[in-house]
């Protein structure tokens, strides 16, 4: 996998999620939960709720329409997490499908071939194709501090505006993993969606109890060291905690990072270390957690020789892990879940 993706990058560009590979988001825009009511559970529709609609997002800003949101163009990972909620979208952008058409991993389970596709990879957004949907809500998350969309293309900034939708970003900077997914709730909620049934209650626990045996799994291996990696052809990365919201919360539930000085991830934007294969061994660890996203290459199919003669690679303790989460509580607590149980099982080999 080429990394020329990385090498013209901003300083914006290279908040990779996570701090794998840099693709740097944009666009700024508008949205957050002034909703008064709870919605309805199903699906966003007239029927689920009417008047007018109003959301505060993560910037500050105030999205506003005369009806709640039904056309709704959303970055994939936001569209795969509205749906788990009961809302669905009309419109995607960013990694959808695969190159042999398979759901990307960010599509979690929402039908991909329902929904109209703007761009699977950076830089593509289509704006005819978002204008013929008449959208009336942009929703993205957003990897910075100074509102940028993510995967909305700066280039095209002021026609994708244009099109006259209220926007609505929510962060995933440098917060905890479970103030985005609370906000997502909100979200949701003000679109209609379903935050109150038994299903939600319930996807709701398994997330809380997760993050229970988490923190038990981190306080019975507190010499366990945990790496988080994301591999391309020809550099390593090492994500620093510090700003990604999955790795935040694994830490505040005590489990122990690998943690690149600051001098070292700056040229990552504060994401990441960037290693060559032959430094791949700079840091002792013991269990590696590896990107899963599709512009990352996988553990299986690295043939670098240095990485297989990692202790953790030779031991069997490596695991996936998505730097970009869909913000469920459905899709989350698995990822707490396979952590817990990979520190369960770790032998200390670094």
């Amino acid at each position: 996998m080429s990394n020329a993706s990385a090498s013209h990058l901003t300083r914006r560009g290279i908040l990779a999620a996570g701090g794998a590979l840099g693709l740097g988001a944009v666009l700024a825009a508008c949205g957050d939960d002034d909703a008064k009511d709870g919605g309805s559970a199903g699906k966003n529709t007239a029927a689920a709720k009417s008047g007018p609609w109003t959301f505060k997002d993560d910037r500050g800003r105030t999205a506003k329409a005369d009806t709640v949101p039904s056309h709704i163009v959303a970055f994939i990972g936001v569209a795969a997490a509205l749906h788990d909620y009961g809302v669905e979208v009309k419109g995607v952008f960013g990694p959808t499908t695969t190159k042999d058409g398979k759901p990307d991993v960010q599509a979690g389970d929402l039908d991909v071939t329902k929904v109209t596709n703007l761009g699977n990879e950076w830089g593509q957004f289509n704006i005819e194709k978002y204008a013929s949907l008449a959208p009336d809500a942009l929703i993205s998350t957003m990897f910075d501090d100074t509102g940028t969309l993510w995967y909305v293309p700066e280039e095209s900034k002021s026609k994708i505006e244009a099109v006259g939708a209220p926007s609505v970003g929510i962060s995933v900077y440098d917060r905890q993993l479970d103030k985005p997914l609370e906000r997502m709730v909100e979200l949701a909620r003000s679109l209609g969606g379903d935050v109150t049934s038994e299903k939600f209650k319930a996807a709701k626990k398994r997330f809380e109890d997760a993050a229970a045996r988490l923190r038990a799994a981190a306080k019975a291996k507190p010499d366990i060291k945990v790496m988080a990696g994301s591999a391309s052809q020809d550099l390593f990365y090492v994500s620093g905690t510090n700003l990604s919201i999955d790795l935040e919360y694994f830490k505040a539930l005590g489990v122990n990072f690998v943690e690149p000085p600051e001098s070292a991830k700056k040229e990552g934007g504060g994401w990441y270390e960037s290693l060559s294969w032959e430094n791949v061994d700079k840091y002792p660890a013991d269990l590696i957690i590896m990107d899963n996203r599709t512009q990352a290459i996988q553990p299986a199919d690295i043939t670098e020789g240095t990485w297989k003669k990692l202790p953790a690679v030779k031991a069997g303790q490596v695991i996936a892990r998505n730097p970009e989460p869909i913000l469920s509580y459905d899709k989350c607590a698995p990822l707490l879940e396979d952590l817990a149980e990979a520190l369960e099982k770790a032998k200390k080999v670094s």
